[in-house]
């Protein structure tokens, strides 16, 4: 079926680029702009390698520790990680709109919030979470960096750090800025080569694990909820921020089974983040996880720890260039008349100077990372908002009417704004705050008179889809 004739560009639009799949090494030429049939390509199983790739991660085994920090026997904690990273079932769901409107998630919301209402979600969660993801996914490959070179016998002064940093930067914007094809072909590979490393890390520590771990003081009533809602949360976030994943499945052809992008997506991101937190709470039973590199280097033979570090430092890599893809769609979405690979480098050029910033002047990266937790309340709605649209429309997106921006366009709404969409975003994330706990630092009075049980998640959630679905009313394209 021949598709329907692309509309005028408007303000804030860019133009289509001249036709170019990206199916060779080359810079990516397709931004926010619709894939024409003709240009599909690939096949639903190459999501997998896509997805595991950012998902062979040193924070994965911090976060499985942490759980146990808190004060979690062995079993809570692997029941914790499994519940937590079903959310990565929702990850896949969203990608199936991306075949289906040939677009990516950042325009395809202009369906839930509208055309001007959409540039202002987009840019609190598609740019500026994703801008601060990146400098502290940085900072921390950074470091590890900076510990590999001190192995090495290379002592680091402030200019050798900053090329240190530069040098980690430039691999992952070769990454973004060449784009989709290159995304695909590269990271199955790679996602071998890093699980490879981490599983070997897991035979140096399996016989340390002691399988019938207690805490010393086991939790117990309120306490113990407590520990399991946060832990949930605090797994659940990684996934609930990947509500971009139709950016990576919009080239596939519109004939692609929607069940096989869902399930594809979901199992490379699942099972390697299941394996590898669990991993991380193995090795909390018996180390010290407080300081992770260091418990784990002492473990290791001197011969393999170079090697884990190098691996963690591209898992960083592979985490931070989709991150950096997405935020150059992003920047476009919110209106900023750029190339694709234009919007890449001034997003990486931010996340630069954020590190930076962050490792040789200031505390700055605790600041930002307390940010990124209560970001949690926002991340929710945002895919629960997401999901219920996708459901409610029967995932029947129109691509070109989606790029359509002129005012009374299909998604003009009310003077640009989906007002119900941006109201169940508003109470779905009051709602959130209300039942959010993070001890230290904030307590909603939900959670608060619930002994400090979070259960953010899924009160944001749940109120978010409800009003969305009673009051926006979304249906299917004719």
């Amino acid at each position: 079926m021949t598709a329907p004739a692309t509309p005028p560009a408007s303000p804030g639009t860019s133009a289509p680029p001249p036709a170019r799949s990206g199916r060779g090494p080359r810079v990516e030429a397709h931004g926010i702009d619709v894939i024409g049939d003709g240009e599909r390509h690939g096949r639903a199983r190459d999501l997998f390698g896509v997805w595991a790739a950012p998902n062979v991660s040193y924070l994965s085994l911090v976060i499985g520790g942490a759980l146990v920090l808190s004060g979690l026997s062995l079993l809570q904690a692997l029941a914790v990680i499994v519940v937590g990273n079903l959310c990565w079932a929702l990850v896949g769901l969203v990608a199936v709109s991306g075949p289906a409107a040939g677009a990516p998630s950042e325009v395809i919301m202009r369906a839930m919030f509208g055309t001007r209402g959409n540039r202002f979600v987009i840019g609190l969660n598609g740019w500026l979470v994703s801008v601060c993801y990146v400098a502290l996914s940085w900072s921390a490959a950074s470091v590890t960096a900076f510990s590999l070179c001190a192995r090495l016998g290379i002592e680091l002064n402030t200019l050798g750090k900053i090329l240190v940093i530069v040098a980690i930067a430039a691999a992952t914007l070769a990454i973004s800025v060449y784009g989709h094809s290159v995304i695909v072909r590269l990271y199955l590979p790679l996602a071998v080569v890093t699980a490879a490393i981490f599983l070997v890390l897991g035979g140096f520590l399996l016989p340390h694990t002691k399988w019938s771990y207690q805490p010393a003081a086991p939790l117990h009533g309120v306490a113990l909820w407590a520990a399991l809602t946060g832990g949930v949360a605090l797994v659940a976030s990684a996934a609930l921020s990947y509500n971009t994943s139709a950016d990576f499945a919009r080239y596939l052809p519109r004939d692609t089974k929607p069940f096989a992008v869902a399930a594809w997506t979901t199992a490379g991101a699942f099972l390697p983040s299941i394996v590898f937190t669990a991993l991380g709470a193995f090795a909390a039973t018996t180390l010290d996880m407080s300081d992770p590199q260091s418990a784990l280097e002492s473990v290791l033979p001197q011969w393999f720890t170079p090697i884990f570090l190098i691996a963690v430092i591209l898992g960083a890599i592979a985490n931070n260039a989709m991150t950096v893809y997405s935020s150059g769609l992003a920047l476009q979405a919110m209106g900023v008349r750029l190339r694709r690979s234009r919007s890449v480098l001034l997003d990486g050029t931010a996340g630069v100077l954020l590190t930076l910033y962050a490792l040789l002047v200031s505390d700055f990266l605790k600041a930002v990372n307390d940010l990124l937790q209560l970001m949690v309340v926002v991340l929710g709605p945002m895919m629960a908002i997401y999901v219920t649209d996708l459901l409610a429309r029967r995932n029947r997106y129109d691509g070109h009417a989606l790029a359509d921006e002129r005012r009374g366009g299909p998604f003009w709404y009310t003077g640009g704004v989906h007002w119900p969409g941006i109201a169940a975003l508003v109470l779905g994330a009051a709602a959130s705050a209300a039942c959010l706990s993070v001890p230290g630092m904030y307590t909603g009075f939900a959670a608060s008179a619930a002994g400090g049980i979070d259960f953010s998640l899924p009160a944001g959630m749940l109120i978010a889809a409800a009003v969305y679905l009673f009051i926006g009313r979304p249906r299917a394209a004719a």
